[in-house]
């Protein structure tokens, strides 16, 4: 008869707990007393961040080890715990819509069996919920590199902020780091050897020192993609190919070797790769309607497994071109693929160069031509010097004065003596010269 009242007693409780009706510190020591732990505790984080801004949504996950049982939220301080059901799966979701002040502090949850209710896991760790002040700017993010990591590699997450001599907290997913010091404006979490568990989506938030819950907004996320090189480098072409006319329509197909996967569509210089999930395939269709000038450009494409959101293929091995007629490329024939059209580019930039190096030699021959011609002339300076001298002695000698040339005596210069005197070094032809003398009057003897 004990016995009976006992399991009566602990299924009042429990019913109480499930309707969320306030339980107090006797029936629930007197409850765990009874029950006992049997499970192993879950599992319990908040997505996507355990900082969040007033108004902002946030949503509490429990995970257990069973299927078929019934989970149970609680929040220090507060006798009403939330109790949610999930006879299907591991994992209970408790969603806060707009958080307010009232909803920051710690949460812990627990679990029981739906067919023996009597049968309750041990506790879970605690989670906190800070709320943040607005007061405080929200800091950015960054990720160095931030195209992506292999695994093993190593990855840098920088949080910049707007106040010195605060306390910098980096946020993830069912990951907790060290809080850093930082005395300048940011701080850096390196991490290092990377594995799959890293990936995911980081934000950072700071709090002053001396005031631990005057937290900062926190900053928009980041998202840690892993590279994983057991995953197979997908396929990807383009249709049609050749050059695009404006307003044409044009489709991209990756195809990968596994199914339920998620395919990224990567542009040269663009960080925000395209998404499309094709759960029925390997592969998957990206339509670009109406091309413009902005769609031209080198594509490429990965992919990530839905079971593994932030792990991913490599690119795929070889990338298309986006040739848009009239753009800013040169158009190609039709049916040129892209190393063709790489190659053309290429010769396009040898011939270049050739020009180039044409118009050097011609500069430099004219160079030349310019000083051999200033050293030909130096070097006939004493000839005709010594030209000029020969003329004016020959128009010295004495010659009979004419009387009708009003007292003025003219020498020829011959060009065909001085060309057989000279012989190769004489100028050429050139019109005969005369040498005015001006002779005093002789009077008559």
């Amino acid at each position: 008869m004990a016995s009976a009242i006992t399991v009566l007693f602990l299924r009042v409780v429990v019913v109480g707990g499930r309707w969320g009706g306030a339980v107090s510190p006797l029936f629930n020591s007197c409850l765990l007393l009874k029950a006992g732990r049997e499970f192993l505790k879950p599992t319990i984080w908040v997505s996507p961040s355990r900082v969040v801004a007033l108004g902002g949504n946030v949503t509490i996950r429990c995970e257990g080890r069973y299927l078929g049982v019934e989970f149970v939220l609680r929040r220090a301080g507060h006798l009403n715990p939330q109790v949610r059901t999930v006879p299907d799966g591991p994992v209970a979701e408790f969603p806060i819509p707009s958080v307010g002040r009232e909803d920051g502090g710690s949460y812990t949850c627990e679990y029981h069996s739906i067919t023996e209710p009597s049968r309750w896991s041990y506790l879970s760790d605690l989670v906190e919920i800070i709320v943040a002040e607005p007061s405080y700017p929200k800091p950015s993010i960054s990720l160095s590199p931030s195209g992506g990591v292999s695994l093993g590699g190593a990855v840098t997450v920088r949080c910049r902020g707007q106040h010195q001599g605060v306390r910098f907290v980096l946020n993830k997913e069912r990951r907790h780091f060290p809080p850093v010091d930082s005395d300048g404006l940011e701080v850096v979490f390196p991490i290092s050897d990377v594995s799959r568990e890293d990936g995911g989506s980081y934000s950072c938030s700071y709090h002053s020192r001396s005031e631990p819950f005057a937290v900062s907004y926190p900053s928009d996320p980041v998202e840690l993609v892993v590279r994983d090189p057991s995953l197979p480098r997908p396929s990807i072409c383009l249709s049609p190919t050749g050059v695009i006319a404006l307003g044409a329509d044009v489709t991209i197909r990756c195809q990968g070797q596994s199914r339920d996967v998620r395919f990224f569509l990567h542009k040269a210089g663009d960080l925000n790769p395209q998404r499309h999930m094709d759960p029925a395939g390997a592969g998957a269709e990206f339509r670009i309607p109406s091309v413009s000038q902005q769609h031209g450009g080198s594509y490429s494409c990965s992919y990530r497994p839905r079971s593994q959101p932030f792990v991913s293929s490599y690119l795929s091995s070889s990338s298309v071109q986006l040739v848009v007629a009239g753009g800013s490329e040169s158009p190609a024939p039709p049916g040129l693929t892209s190393p063709i059209i790489a190659g053309v580019s290429a010769a396009a930039t040898i011939l270049l160069l050739i020009l180039l190096l044409l118009v050097a030699f011609v500069c430099f021959r004219k160079t030349r031509a310019k000083a051999a011609a200033s050293q030909h002339q130096a070097s006939e300076g004493p000839w005709i010097t010594s030209r000029r001298k020969r003329s004016r002695i020959e128009t010295e000698q004495p010659q009979e004065p004419d009387p009708g040339a009003d007292g003025l005596t003219y020498a020829e210069l011959d060009g065909r003596a001085l060309r057989a005197k000279w012989g190769a070094w004489a100028l050429a032809p050139e019109p005969v010269l005369y040498a005015a003398i001006s002779v005093s009057r002789v009077a008559p003897q």
